[in-house]
């Protein structure tokens, strides 16, 4: 979330900061992300977080148990060119500034904030991907817990958008949210399974989407967006 405030308040000197690192790595590109990387676990500066983005494998953030970032370098490539970065983070700002308010607390204390004027998206950490033996983020978010969160905006008639759980191939992963909820699920395939073909599988990614029922009360029909498309199947379940 620091970085997303420096990116709206300061584009310009973020990526002053991001250039100066990327033309120092030149040479030595491992052996200067390792040492950017423990600066950044040390200091949790956003410009040395906005480097290590750009550089490492997947563009992934990954956790170790103590709560570093660990991930490693993607060796072939040193990461976005500093003009683009630059364009990109001008344009950002230019779009997300006035317009924002960034926070980092748990996620019911805003619940708790919101009215029925408001429209919520939540992205949690899927089901089945934050587990112990699985560390891309530092922990998951509790299942009974966020159940009992949305039934709470279901009460306040706070309209919401859910992505949580999915499968590839018949697999699932994670439980699906309760009937007591009313929300209606959809099927979106998002493409093949990134897992599955490193391990010679060919198998496809299908997410699951929640839309709740005060959100559908709202928009009277499922939206275009969303309908079934050829290159965008969507199964209403």
């Amino acid at each position: 979330m620091e970085l997303w405030r420096v990116i709206i308040d300061d584009p310009e000197g973020l990526a002053q900061r991001y250039e100066r690192l990327w033309a120092d790595q030149h040479g030595r590109e491992r052996a200067y992300y390792d040492q950017i990387r423990e600066l950044f676990n040390k200091t949790e500066e956003p410009h040395y977080f906005l480097y290590l983005l750009a550089r490492c494998v997947k563009a992934a953030v990954r956790y170790n148990r103590n709560g570093e970032f660990n991930n490693s370098p993607d060796n072939r490539r040193r990461g976005m060119r500093p003009e683009t970065m630059r364009l990109n983070l001008k344009l950002a700002s230019e779009l997300l500034k006035g317009r924002v308010e960034v926070s980092c607390e748990d996620y019911k204390a805003v619940l708790r904030s919101l009215t029925a004027d408001d429209i919520v998206y939540m992205d949690p950490p899927y089901q089945g991907v934050c587990d112990k033996h699985d560390h891309r983020y530092v922990s998951g978010v509790e299942y009974h817990e966020f159940v009992v969160s949305l039934a709470m905006l279901n009460e306040a008639g706070v309209p919401f958008i859910v992505s949580y759980d999915g499968r590839t191939g018949d697999k699932m992963h994670g439980r699906l949210l309760p009937k007591s909820l009313k929300v209606r699920r959809f099927e979106i395939k998002v493409g093949r399974s990134t897992q599955a073909t490193l391990l010679g599988r060919d198998q496809v990614t299908i997410e699951s989407l929640y839309l709740s029922q005060s959100l559908l009360e709202r928009l009277d029909k499922i939206p275009a967006v969303i309908r079934k498309e050829p290159d965008f199947p969507l199964f209403a379940i």
